[in-house]
């Protein structure tokens, strides 16, 4: 299942170092498992937004994801992609960027051709294959027609999609600048948060969390003196206080840390699919690592 990562530190910029792929087992192993793209999100000083991002299969460039990338901003986007729709090429691997936001996607909206129609001319922030960016370039269409209200822009798009595509999940973790948000719908992929606060739960303790089997590592020595919220698609250490999204649940994390949180969805898909619904490669991409 492809993991999704998110952090935002505001309105502070804080440093922290991230392992993409820290698997300690066999390549051998590795083969079997190995992620189809990584990529880490985050902003410069001056708010442009800064993207490192590989294809990675198995056997092939396992430096870039096993490297460290030690960066600060205020917000961060992470993602372990597992390939469901479109092929690993680096146009295809999250995140992605528009209208200078940061967008990661974890799972499977199908009926394509029907939203490249719904979406029109406004595809054409489009530049691979996948449903993912699809989303987000819809994300980006409605925010603009809400003014700029992102949080409208997401309460728009993820309602039509629900209500006219085959849909097994569409977890998203949006940044900005001094921003964050988070969509688990629905509930067929987990989503946490954690709100943090400085020196975690023994109040004197850096950030370190790493995620099962080694699939991604985040250190912030800075996190030791500051608050943090944290979104991630499992618990990544063992602070009590990690809290399962609701489906259908938006949560907001505004540029003051200050968090918020509603029921953008409150029913199912009109169309819900299952694992048994997808195609091989799609099902295999969603199953729990």
């Amino acid at each position: 299942m492809c993991r999704l990562f998110g952090l935002s530190s505001a309105p502070l910029r804080t440093h922290a170092t991230f392992w993409l792929l820290d698997a300690p087992d066999s390549l051998s192993e590795q083969s079997h498992r190995d992620p189809d793209g990584t990529g880490l999100g985050r902003f410069r000083a001056d708010g442009t937004p800064c993207v490192d991002k590989a294809p990675i299969a198995a056997f092939r460039d396992r430096a870039f994801a096993e490297e460290a990338r030690r960066d600060e901003s205020v917000t961060f986007v992470a993602h372990v992609r597992y390939a469901s729709t479109g092929g690993l090429t680096m146009r295809n691997t999250h995140p992605f960027e528009q209208d200078g936001r940061l967008f990661a996607h974890n799972g499977v909206i199908e009926g394509l051709d029907a939203l490249d129609d719904h979406l029109g001319e406004d595809r054409s922030p489009v530049r691979g294959d996948t449903d993912s960016e699809r989303f987000f370039a819809l994300i980006t269409r409605e925010t603009r027609r809400n003014g700029g209200d992102v949080t409208g822009g997401i309460r728009e798009a993820a309602r039509w999609i629900a209500a006219n595509l085959p849909v097994f999940a569409m977890n998203l973790i949006l940044i900005t600048p001094r921003e964050l948000w988070a969509l688990r719908y629905p509930d067929t992929n987990e989503l946490y948060v954690l709100e943090r606060p400085a020196g975690g739960r023994h109040g004197s303790r850096h950030l370190d969390h790493s995620g099962s089997g080694g699939r991604m590592r985040v250190h912030s020595a800075s996190l030791a003196e500051h608050p943090a919220v944290v979104v991630a698609s499992e618990r990544m250490d063992d602070h009590p206080d990690w809290r399962l999204l609701e489906s259908g649940e938006l949560l907001h994390v505004g540029s003051d840390l200050r968090v918020s949180r509603q029921i953008l969805l409150p029913d199912l898909p009109a169309r819900q699919l299952t694992l048994d619904d997808l195609h091989p490669g799609a099902a295999a991409s969603q199953q729990a690592a």
